[in-house]
């Protein structure tokens, strides 16, 4: 059995847990240290269980605390070779995961400590940004936080998961209407920038397996769509292709329920 909380989950900070009674991972530290030991408490868990961090992209939202988290409790941080010097100049973090460098290789399968884990880039207007496919004692996840495009590689490891954790960052008709100005607008949707609804939708409907049991809506905007909305789209997809997968909105700010797969 595999633990999962969303500790975060938006533009205001990212991190998610994966764990079992043997090794615990984090995806992203874009939270306060003490607020991740904190919220792990409130489902007993112990921050010094945390045995490895994977890191998708150098946004701040996603690296907030990634430097002050593995220093104060000695976690190795994995990512690639590409993202790794990046973080090294990134102003928060500098020289502080000296000692804790973990390098992974894109589109290969990576061991780390038992746990398979296969880094794969999507379209994002960072350095680089990766989505993460996990084979977790065998419990198949894909977890795809901030990506602009629905690209092949990210419709292959959503369809070998049984647990998608994937964006749902905006509702089209909310982004156009709304005040944010032209150029923010066009980032947001021009390939590099975040996920719709309805790009959401359509990854689901091409990647679409009898195994997928969850779905994850991830990294909602909260000036430019509301759960109701992502949640509505992606159900009456998952309806329309006869899936029967469990369909949940992860909120933005504050911790998630604690699901087992």
């Amino acid at each position: 059995m595999v633990r999962f909380v969303s500790l975060s989950s938006g533009s205001s900070g990212n991190c998610y847990y994966f764990g079992n009674e043997r090794k615990s991972i984090l995806i992203d530290v874009g939270i306060g240290a003490r607020s991740i030991k904190k919220r792990l408490l409130n489902y007993d868990i112990p921050v010094e269980n945390i045995s490895a961090i994977f890191v998708t992209h150098d946004h701040f939202d996603h690296i907030k605390s990634l430097g002050t988290f593995s220093e104060r409790y000695n976690v190795p941080v994995y990512a690639t070779r590409r993202l790794h010097k990046a973080l090294r100049h990134n102003f928060c973090i500098g020289d502080r995961l000296a000692g804790n460098e973990r390098y992974l290789v894109e589109n290969q399968l990576n061991d780390v400590d038992g746990i398979k884990v296969i880094p794969f880039e999507v379209p994002h207007d960072a350095t680089q940004t990766v989505g993460y496919h996990i084979d977790f004692d065998s419990c198949l996840i894909t977890v795809m936080t901030d990506i602009g495009a629905v690209t092949e590689d990210a419709v292959r490891y959503a369809g070998k998961a049984c647990h998608l954790i994937a964006e749902s960052n905006y509702d089209i008709d909310m982004l156009m209407t709304g005040g944010y100005p032209r150029e923010l607008k066009e980032r947001i949707m021009m390939g590099n920038g975040h996920l719709s609804n309805d790009q959401n939708s359509h990854l689901l409907r091409m990647c679409n397996h009898p195994g997928l049991k969850d779905v994850f809506l991830c990294h909602l905007s909260g000036n430019n769509n509301t759960p109701q909305r992502a949640y509505d789209i992606a159900k009456a997809t998952l309806s329309a292709i006869g899936s029967q997968a469990s369909l949940h909105c992860l909120p933005r700010s504050e911790s998630s329920e604690l699901f087992e797969f």
